[in-house]
């Protein structure tokens, strides 16, 4: 368990995070200048004062959190006087509280995320305070000070908008949800699960890693926790049984990063493309769960190919759990599981109402263990745990989403979004592909320095009224920038899963990465094929259709996954990637 100074009060203060955002699903509708202002104050102090490892770092935290937690409450207490601002600021003492506001905002990304997300936003003031005297179309005609921070901070037009009310609303209630079931025996039994079914198989201790990340990031949505959690166990697994290390360690940070393409959580991509895209929560995860599985099989294939010059054994019967132990494991993840899809497709709750019965659900198998045995004082221990999980994990993902807010609310102030998507189709020529392949490397840039869902949510912004206007369908032009948003998380130069699983193991991560690359191929090919075969993401409307693609596309997938990686002269192996490359793309011609 994490060693936390003061660890009661923050038992306290995540009971009252999850307390208010499970709160909000159930008292009806709430002001949103009142829910986003209190959603932001409850973040703060796990932001400013639980990271501090000195006195002077806390107290300075401390003021900080509590100047942004007044400000933040003032304008939920003063809701109904600002509404009739119009996002217009009056007197000195509003603008000084906006000033505030923002600044809190660009600094408390900084604290959980570094320097570049906010070094963007800020950026994006500075375009918003001084575009009108930069010359040609590039320009602005000028927003008043007072309108455009005060759109920014008392109305619902940056800070307070429509991808903070995602982050109150939705994300917070599943981001709950996972750190409940984290909190237990879900964790180990997807592992359990995955040694069952894929332990005995050749190459079956890095089968077991794909298997477990797919399920773990269902709900995790994080590839960094992702390969700190399923990795703990898996690369330890592969090196006792002879894998090579870069191998490994490649599996690890590969399968890990499918976690966040993997209904239902896609980490945080899902709700914020519900909102971004008017499309329904269940029409997504439909939409995105055939290619998800696809990168998964990708993956397999590419550890059968290396199977055919590596050595790769399967888990010693002696290490795989036994069936009682699969059976009592895999219930503390089925019966949440099971509840949360069945009242959303069953009964036809809303995301947000499902999760949270499935919340309360997985609280009362806190109380169990895997023996199993009933016990309080264990059961309170790992409430107490899930609770502090829940606001760290609350507070990061909310400090992402309210500082892109800021970047989402100037392109809408400024026009610059218009801007920069004719720029896009006048440098693609109006072409499709050009303007694809502009929009990949732009999201590859973008997410090397921002987490997964910002650079999704920066770029969308951007490129997908372009993508859009050369005929791509909405819903495939939000899946296609969200799958590119993640090629940084195995892509060198910054390649986070990959840092993580090749420290862990104890590898040069320069060779991780380029194992990882080959391995994870599907991760550049899929979201390109999801363009040339539309159907593979229509299988709600089109089932026979949807999973026809899905077979083309794992042929394809296949036949480069063994052209890449498996036995053979460089005659033979370019041909199967060339046949591949063919059968993937069949779409465009038939």
């Amino acid at each position: 368990m994490q060693t936390i100074p003061l660890r009661p009060v923050w038992i306290g203060l995540g009971a009252l995070t999850c307390a208010f955002h499970l709160g909000l699903i159930f008292s009806g509708l709430v002001p949103n200048l009142v829910s986003r202002p209190l959603h932001m104050a409850l973040i703060l102090p796990w932001i400013f004062v639980l990271p501090a490892t000195t006195r002077r770092a806390a107290v300075s935290g401390a003021l900080i959190a509590g100047a942004g937690i007044g400000a933040c409450l003032w304008i939920a207490v003063n809701h109904a006087a600002l509404r009739n601002q119009y996002g217009f600021l009056e007197g000195p003492g509003q603008f000084a509280l906006a000033v505030g506001l923002i600044a809190i905002t660009l600094e408390g990304a900084r604290r959980a995320i570094g320097w570049p997300l906010p070094l963007v936003a800020l950026a994006a003031l500075l375009y918003g305070v001084f575009g009108q005297h930069i010359p040609g179309s590039f320009g602005h005609s000028g927003t008043p000070m007072a309108s455009f921070l005060g759109t920014l901070t008392i109305a619902e037009g940056g800070l307070w908008g429509s991808l903070t009310g995602v982050s109150v609303g939705v994300v917070a209630i599943f981001v709950i949800f996972g750190a409940v079931l984290n909190a237990g025996e879900a964790g180990q039994g997807f592992m359990n699960v995955a040694a069952a079914a894929a332990g005995r198989l050749n190459g079956g201790a890095a089968k077991v890693s794909v298997l477990s990340s797919a399920l773990f990031g269902s709900i995790s949505g994080s590839a960094s926790a992702n390969v700190a959690s399923t990795g703990a166990i898996t690369l330890p697994a592969m090196t006792r049984l002879g894998y090579p290390r870069r191998l490994a360690a490649a599996v690890e940070a590969v399968a890990s990063s499918g976690g966040q393409i993997m209904p239902p959580l896609m980490g945080a991509g899902a709700f914020v493309m519900v909102e971004l895209t008017g499309v329904p929560y269940s029409a997504i995860i439909v939409a995105a769960l055939l290619p998800a599985v696809l990168y998964f099989m990708t993956v397999w294939m590419g550890i059968n190919a290396y199977a055919q010059h590596v050595d790769l054994r399967g888990v010693a019967p002696e290490d795989r759990p036994s069936p009682r132990d699969v059976a009592i494991t895999s219930a503390f993840f089925l019966i949440p599981f099971t509840a949360l899809l069945f009242a959303m497709f069953g009964l036809g709750f809303t995301p947000q109402y499902a999760a949270a019965i499935a919340v309360f659900l997985g609280a009362l198998l806190l109380f169990a263990d895997g023996t199993p045995r009933i016990s309080l004082p264990g059961g309170l221990d790992r409430l107490a745990g899930a609770a502090i999980s829940a606001g760290q994990q609350v507070a990061m993902i909310a400090a992402i989403i309210i500082c892109a807010s800021i970047i989402i609310g100037v392109l809408g102030i400024t026009g610059l979004g218009v801007k920069l998507t004719s720029l896009i189709l006048s440098g693609s020529g109006g072409l499709l592909w050009p303007s694809l392949l502009l929009t990949a490397v732009a999201c590859l840039l973008l997410g090397m320095e921002v987490p997964t869902t910002a650079a999704y949510v920066i770029c969308v912004s951007v490129a997908g009224p372009a993508l859009i206007e050369l005929g791509v369908e909405p819903l495939q032009a939000h899946l296609f920038v969200f799958w590119f948003a993640l090629l940084s998380t195995i892509t060198p130069p910054v390649c986070g899963a990959v840092f993580i699983a090749a420290g862990m193991i104890g590898e040069n991560w320069l060779r991780v990465a380029v194992t990882a690359m080959a391995l994870g191929v599907g991760l550049y090919l899929i979201p390109l094929g999801m363009i040339a075969n539309p159907k593979l993401i229509q299988l709600a409307e089109d089932p026979v259709m949807a999973v026809f693609a899905f077979a083309r596309m794992a042929l394809g997938l296949s036949l480069v996954s063994y052209g890449l990686i498996g036995r053979g002269g460089m005659l033979r192996r370019t041909g199967l990637t060339a046949s591949g490359l063919l059968v993937v793309f069949a779409g465009l011609w038939i």
